[in-house]
């Protein structure tokens, strides 16, 4: 059996990668096609669908504020692998429904039962908690950001593809029929990574719900500094899918082209930084210095967006962004900080911490952004979204300097050779 700490078989390790990055190509897939289905929905009027796609959005996020804490204290309890597998198939149902849906009720029922099953992404990153080595423990948080970016930057381009080819419903059989056979091939290949003696002894329901995961946030304070400068962070990157295509439109005057070629440099930026970057940097500086880092040259990607006067400079903070690896490196230094049984816990707590910053995200800079291009656009400050996600980011900085030490940044011993993890089963 395997232990925390210890390295998962390698066919497990690839199904997490895959779940996660069919995860984000099925939600890819149908992101840029949804709002044109809910438009035929009611008669192509834009301002309603748009209102309509607001509230999806919002509800979506909502869901998952109040799933992923759940899915974190069940998974301490019963295991891993039962949760992850039961998200494959609800995906697949959920995508089902919404391929089928006759009406915007309908088509909501499926953005719920969305919501409800992406909250299992908690117990993917508490699996790799699981399953690894303190040593490689943000590398391996950085494999699953790899994932994100590839999920992100395959799904559009298959979904505007097989939307043009058949139609717009479907994109969402591609996503069910991918959550179907990742479900399968998981039955068969994935391991359970958390051990019965490291499970908690019953469902701990205090936990899980939103106010019992903030308040194992605050009842751990060496957590609660490291989870608000991801909340700070979170809040920050909803810049991105709120305000990027309207402004470059509206300061570069940007085609569609233009734009969804960028949004691909972003994406794969994200991939090659988590693939190639996390590890070595994390094994030259430690896991302090790499969030501090990775803060600093978000900042300083956040002010290159919000002051840039032309195309290249724009596309020259999509490079400096990538640098940004504070994720994986905040994400390893917490998952250290709390013992084996309490791994699912901690990231049904930060789903629930991300889930609240989804909600809260398009508020903030929808609003900023709609008052400097509209009502105070005399002040020519079109980029004030970034750079208010660059103060975000600055105050990230400074609790993340306030709340860790220099012997976070300390090599972790090694630990003892494990014939089993040398010679994985398949």
């Amino acid at each position: 059996m395997q232990t925390p700490g210890r390295s998962p078989r390698k066919a497990a390790a690839i199904f997490i990668f895959i779940t996660v990055m069919l995860d984000m190509i099925a939600f890819g897939l149908i992101g840029p096609i949804l709002p044109k289905l809910i438009s035929s929905f009611v008669g192509g009027n834009l301002a309603t669908a748009a209102w309509i796609v607001t509230v999806f959005a919002i509800a979506w996020a909502c869901v998952q504020f109040f799933a992923s804490p759940i899915f974190g204290a069940v998974s301490d309890r019963i295991g891993r692998r039962p949760l992850i597998l039961l998200s494959n198939i609800g995906t697949g149902i959920d995508y089902t429904i919404m391929a089928l849906a006759p009406n915007i009720p309908w088509l909501f029922a499926g953005r719920l039962l969305s919501g409800a099953t992406t909250a299992s992404m908690s117990t993917a990153f508490a699996y790799i908690a699981d399953s690894s080595t303190p040593q490689t423990r943000a590398k391996a948080y950085g494999m699953i950001g790899a994932a994100f970016g590839l999920g992100f930057i395959i799904g559009p381009a298959l979904g505007g593809v097989v939307a043009f080819y058949f139609n717009a419903r479907a994109p969402f059989w591609v996503a069910a029929v991918l959550s179907v056979l990742n479900f399968a091939y998981g039955y068969f290949v994935l391991p359970e990574s958390l051990d019965k003696e490291h499970r908690t002894a019953r469902i701990d329901w205090s936990k899980a719900n939103p106010v019992g995961a903030i308040q194992f946030l605050r009842d751990r304070k060496s957590v609660l500094g490291l989870a608000t400068v991801n909340f700070l962070g979170y809040i920050a990157h909803e810049a991105y899918p709120i305000v990027w295509v309207l402004y470059t439109m509206a300061r570069f005057n940007w085609n569609i082209l233009q734009i969804g070629s960028s949004l691909m440099l972003v994406g794969a930026t994200s991939v090659l930084s988590s693939l190639f970057l996390v590890g070595p940097v994390v094994k030259r500086f430690g896991e302090r210095t790499t969030l501090l880092l990775g803060l600093g040259f978000a900042v300083v990607a956040y002010a290159f967006f919000g002051f840039s006067t032309s195309g290249w400079m724009f596309v020259s903070a999509i490079l400096i962004s990538a640098l940004g690896l504070y994720g994986p490196a905040s994400q390893a230094l917490m998952s250290h900080r709390v013992g084996p049984k309490e791994q699912g816990a901690l990231q049904g707590a930060l789903g629930a911490v991300r889930s609240v910053t989804m909600i809260l995200g398009p508020a903030i800079f929808g609003t900023v952004f709609a008052q400097f291009i509209g009502p105070w656009r005399y002040l020519a400050l079109e980029g004030a979204p970034w750079l208010l996600a660059g103060l975000f980011m600055v105050i990230a900085l400074g609790v993340a300097v306030a709340v860790t030490n220099k012997a976070d940044d300390i090599n972790v011993p090694a630990t003892p050779i494990d014939i089993e993890a040398l010679n994985p089963e398949v």
